[in-house]
């Protein structure tokens, strides 16, 4: 060997040693891909991937994923070897109660972790998203002369993450799109929990990449590290996005488990760690052992990135002289700010009593915000027409033309929402996603991982009840609204008419934080007159007292709605003030925001002892019982729905007022 590979070596097996340690002091873990795919992250962290460890947050870094994201104590060696904030006390404390180094990666608790992984597949399709985000920041920003974003989006993905559908998903659109940033290295190890992945995984997966649009490269030695480097430069000098296959040996170096399935998600034990340890030439003691030269080779990563981000900005202040304006707006979307005077366009809807559809409605908004908003970009599942969410005077975001802002996703709910939350992790844009709201349950995975890193990302859900029609059963969510309802830090607004829609929108783009799910109906609902009605701002507040009807003190009865019902609540009210019922109609169009005002709010709206509570949704009740009390009644759905108009749907189902009616009635007498 020479003394470079011998280095070389030495850094490889720092990383299979640190990954081998930590899992056996944590009891838990996975250190077979760790062992198997330490020479090609060696390489490609070493030699290619241009980051500053002292600044993780560079604008034009390379983008890395872990997407077999249960590999993450190779993550967790590689930035604590090159010199992020991760000490080596936090290695030793894997998958341990406050750690920075939990048993899947997450962005939000780790410095240098791009994005949460661990569901397979979610990582690839992050990775095509930070590939697009690349793209579009590039055609927009850039000028003859003067690059400010070219940067690469790399990833690690297992034999898993191709196994999902939703990889197919974002492999597909990554290859239509030419996505030639994105090069992701495949641990071709074929073991899976079970066994061999010839169990259930016997396709030719180069084939199929290449049937994709992708360039594919195969190294047949997992340990080759001068035919991996050969290939990542391969791989940079293609039009296309690349797929390098390196055939690995998951725990390699094990002599009992090297190769098996059992080296996957278990700790070698102290007597196969000790015997792995004397076959890689290793110490026995002390464990977590970090060779002073692998250290130091490793830390040139500093020296190196500060060099690299020092160019950067050097060209970015040449860039600032020649284009101030540019910059104020790059300095705006990086930051995640809306500019002055944004919402200044912002449409009011007059009364109409046949008001109406609030995807309309919110169609006529996003229109309205597109030209302020440029890094506003997103598009829909093949549903655009439906949805409402072309930006009509924007261009297709499309091979060759990456300035485009409007996406097809072709129909693909699944990746578009991983995709969507690629491009908020990025930064410097705003993404939205649009379908039907019964297929959110294709999205469901990547709209709990949004909640779950707070990403600023929009999806517009359309079609939401019963109201769609027709279609029947299959397309109309029951469910639904009480589904994503229930996972934490996902707010959902339901608006109730035209305005609220507005408001809704204004609410989704000053939220910094976290996803938002905007609900809207396909059927028109009425235009509500807001000089007899509440101002839509109370949407701001999740609910708010839309009409008092008669009240003295305290209301006798409260009456709840979100969306399209609302205007049935309205109804019900005006039939029982008719029999000197004092009526409260409320219209609560989010619970997550209603639920971070104070408690004073929430009891001017809810008064405590006004327990004679009706709440009227066309959904199931799960949840609802929180603001209905032991008394209160529910209006809606409990079954799955029917095939005919809307209209009939409704009176079939009894979403009408005199249900509502009927429902206050009988709690009322029992009082």
């Amino acid at each position: 060997m020479t003394q470079q590979a011998d280095l070389d070596l030495l850094c490889i097996n720092t990383i299979r040693t640190l990954a081998m340690d930590a899992v056996q002091k944590a009891g838990s873990g996975h250190p077979g891909l760790p062992m198997g795919a330490a020479p090609m992250a060696y390489v490609l962290w070493t030699r290619f991937l241009r980051h500053n460890p002292a600044n993780p947050d560079w604008p034009d870094r390379d983008r890395f994923v872990l997407s077999a994201g249960h590999g993450s104590m190779l993550l967790y060696s590689l930035l604590h070897l090159t010199g992020y904030d991760l000490p080596l006390e936090e290695l030793k404390n894997f998958r341990q109660w406050g750690s920075k180094t939990p048993g899947h990666p997450e962005s939000f608790a780790t410095t240098g972790v791009e994005t949460t992984t661990g569901p397979l597949g979610q990582g690839f399709s992050n990775g095509v998203g930070l590939a697009i985000a690349e793209r579009f920041l590039a055609a927009h920003f850039n000028r003859p002369g003067h690059e400010i974003v070219n940067h690469f989006t790399y990833a690690l993905c297992s034999d898993g993450d191709l196994m999902e559908g939703i990889s197919h998903e974002a492999a597909s659109l990554a290859g239509h799109l030419k996505l030639g940033k994105l090069i992701y290295l495949y641990d071709d190890n074929r073991i899976s929990i079970e066994g061999s992945t010839d169990l259930a995984f016997s396709e030719d997966r180069m084939k199929r990449f290449e049937a994709y649009g992708w360039h594919v490269q195969r190294i047949e030695d997992g340990n080759d590290i001068e035919g991996i480097d050969a290939a990542i430069r391969a791989a940079q000098e293609d039009e296309r996005p690349s797929l390098i296959s390196v055939r690995t040996m998951i725990g390699f170096g094990s002599p009992g488990k090297q190769g098996t399935a059992s080296a996957h998600g278990e700790p070698l034990g102290a007597d196969e760690l000790r015997l792995t340890k004397e076959q890689l030439g290793w110490p026995l003691d002390p464990p977590f052992f970090i060779p002073d030269q692998a250290q130091e080779h490793f830390r040139q990563a500093l020296t190196l990135g500060a060099w690299q981000e020092k160019g950067w900005t050097a060209r970015f202040e040449a860039y600032a002289q020649t284009f101030p304006e540019l910059v104020k707006e790059w300095r705006q979307w990086m930051h995640n700010e809306l500019p002055q005077g944004w919402a200044d366009d912002l449409p009011f809807f007059s009364t109409d009593a046949k008001g109406m559809a609030t995807r309309k409605a919110s169609g006529q908004v996003l229109n309205a915000l597109a030209p302020r908003l440029g890094n506003l970009v997103g598009g829909s599942a093949d549903l655009a027409p439906s949805t409402k969410t072309h930006l009509e005077d924007q261009a297709d975001f499309q091979s060759g033309h990456y300035q485009g802002r409007n996406l097809h996703f072709g129909v693909r709910e699944h990746g578009m929402g991983a995709v969507t939350n690629g491009m908020a992790l990025h930064g410097g844009i705003i993404p939205y996603g649009a379908t039907f709201l019964i297929f959110s349950d294709y999205m469901r995975p990547p709209i709990r991982l949004a909640a779950l890193m707070g990403l600023k990302v929009i999806t517009v859900f359309t079609h939401d009840s019963i109201g769609l029609g027709e279609d029947g059963p299959t397309h109309q969510p029951v469910e639904q609204l009480a589904a994503l309802r229930a996972i934490p830090g996902l707010t959902l607004i339901r608006p109730c008419d035209a305005n609220e829609t507005s408001e809704a929108w204004r609410v989704a783009l000053e939220q910094a934080n976290g996803p938002v799910a905007l609900c809207l109906t396909r059927q028109n609902v009425p235009t509500l007159d807001r000089e007899e009605v509440a101002s839509a701002q109370g949407l701001r507040r999740g609910a708010y007292i839309l009409k008092d009807f008669h009240v003295r003190q305290e209301p006798d009865i409260i009456i709840m709605s979100s969306g399209s019902e609302v205007h049935i609540a309205l109804e019900a009210a005006q039939e029982l003030v008719l029999s000197n019922i004092s009526v409260r109609v409320v219209s609560m169009p989010s619970w997550e925001l209603f639920e971070k005002q104070e408690q004073d709010y929430q009891d001017l709206v809810f008064p405590p002892g006004v327990q004679v509570r009706v709440a009227i949704e066309a959904g199931i009740v799960q949840g609802w019982h929180r603001f209905l009390g032991l008394r209160g009644r529910f209006v809606g759905m409990n079954r799955f729905g029917a095939s005919a108009p809307y209209q009939t749907l409704y009176d079939k189902f009894g979403l009408t007022a005199d249900r509502v009616k009927q429902e206050a009635l009988h709690i009322l007498e029992k009082s």
